[in-house]
């Protein structure tokens, strides 16, 4: 009986470790990469049309607990809080001060409704609302 007993903690310990080193490997992969936009929910206004210019792009400081990026015509830093796979995002600081018309407010207000992350099979960062992909960002080529 003892031995059942070992063996089935052995186990059950062994499956806590797996799970929260692969939930550590997943947080991971947020930092020392920068991710472009490619998708973003809600505006009627294609995609190119929002970001003419320049895709926005974000970068994790873990550090710092702070994006830093640029929504395509100006700076940013905004502080964000992460738990596993939850996150929020604080309202951005605006570290520059052009206006470059309806991509940044949107870029900006939807980051505000973030509240959790998964990064997908294709190493694409999903930023989600409520498991509703909200925007998608794509690893930058250095």
């Amino acid at each position: 009986m003892k031995k059942q007993i070992s063996i089935i903690t052995t186990i059950f310990i062994l499956l806590l470790t797996s799970c929260a080193s692969h939930q550590k490997d997943n947080n991971t992969q947020l930092y020392n990469t920068k991710w472009e936009l490619e998708y973003i929910t809600g505006p009627r206004i294609a995609f190119e049309a929002l970001f003419p210019d320049n895709k926005p792009f974000i970068q994790f400081n873990k550090s710092t607990q702070q994006i830093e990026g640029n929504n395509s015509c100006n700076g940013f830093l905004a502080d964000y809080t992460l738990h596993k796979n939850n996150i929020t995002i604080k309202e951005t600081g605006v570290t520059t001060l052009r206006y470059c018309g309806q991509g940044e407010t949107i870029f900006k207000n939807t980051a505000t409704k973030i509240n959790q992350y998964k990064i997908d099979a294709d190493g694409k960062l999903n930023l989600l609302y409520n498991d509703v992909v909200m925007m998608r960002f794509k690893k930058m080529t250095p």
